[in-house]
């Protein structure tokens, strides 16, 4: 039962990257009915703004420029990443996807395969192939509860990742903007009709989901806190596959589909060797998939790509 627990936690720390990263790719999916294949990146791009920032405000600290704790330099990081990050998903979807629309649907999707090797090859290009280590901002404390071993990174990790949640589907269900992107999810044609400005929430939708990116990509710095330009390829696959396991659009079925996905994983690899763990892990994710080809909470819809 120790061991349960344990991995349960353990699952709940890797599920919440995987749940971030998703929300953008669902979002983008359900609003415009695109594969943007390059979010992955978006999220290293994320955890590497996230560096520069938390690498300033920690040397401005030092040198007695600023007086700030490291809970409020953590909080600020996240912030200002999220906010810088959103603006490079907003020039991915101006410059790679708006002259698009009409295009075949493989031209969008090689079009997101070339933005992500362009931001690798444009960190590599900057920073070098050296891996950078993320500052240690929090120092980490170790709590243990009846023989679980709970860390204060890793709940800080779960609380942020789920309050980020909340405040999206906040956002999507109470606001103007996300009415607009429902309606846009409904009927991609006829709501620009009525004065629903489609560049501006098409733009919207890649800025939310490039933040949470973000947002996971720093979370990921302070659990492991070793960065490196090809970081986001497998993040970036992973998360697509709970995108669609969750259904097309569907905020609570990304998060809940990006949790299960860690921990599927975590307990994979608990039960049996690693080098299995893909392996039995995504043959699961297939035979679900097999049962429920729209995902947990998609519908059947027409499978006509819309940019």
């Amino acid at each position: 039962m120790t061991s349960f627990l344990q991995n349960i936690v353990n699952a709940l720390q890797w599920g919440s990257f995987y749940a971030l990263i998703a929300l953008g790719y669902s979002m983008v999916y359900g609003v415009l009915m695109l594969f943007n294949f390059a979010h992955g990146d978006i999220f290293m791009v994320g955890a590497y703004i996230g560096f520069f920032v938390s690498t300033g405000l920690v040397a401005l600290s030092a040198l007695g420029a600023l007086t700030l704790p490291s809970w409020l330099i953590l909080t600020l990081t996240i912030i200002v990443a999220m906010f810088l990050t959103s603006f490079v998903g907003m020039l991915v979807e101006r410059i790679g996807y708006r002259p698009l629309r009409g295009a075949p649907r493989a031209s969008a999707a090689i079009t997101g395969l070339m933005i992500g090797i362009i931001l690798e090859t444009g960190n590599l290009a900057l920073l070098g192939a050296q891996r950078v280590s993320f500052p240690a901002l929090i120092e980490s404390v170790t709590y243990n509860i009846g023989g679980v071993f709970v860390t204060n990174k890793k709940v800080l990790i779960v609380v942020v990742s789920l309050l980020l949640m909340f405040a999206l589907h906040q956002f999507v269900q109470r606001t103007k903007w996300g009415m607009a992107m429902r309606a846009m999810a409904v009927d991609f044609v006829v709501v620009p009709l009525m004065g629903v400005p489609l560049n501006t929430i098409a733009a919207l939708t890649f800025a939310l989901g490039s933040g949470l990116a973000a947002a996971a990509g720093i979370l990921f710095g302070v659990a492991y806190p070793v960065l490196d330009p090809y970081m986001g390829i497998l993040f970036g696959w992973k998360a697509f596959v709970a995108a669609i396991l969750g259904g097309r659009g569907s905020i609570l079925g990304a998060a809940l589909a990006g949790f299960l996905l860690g921990f599927i994983e975590i307990f994979v690899a608990a039960i049996f060797p690693s080098t299995l763990r893909d392996l039995i892990a995504y043959s699961i994710i297939l035979l679900i998939l097999t049962f429920r080809p729209h995902g947990f909470f998609g519908e059947a819809y027409s499978a006509k790509l819309r940019l």
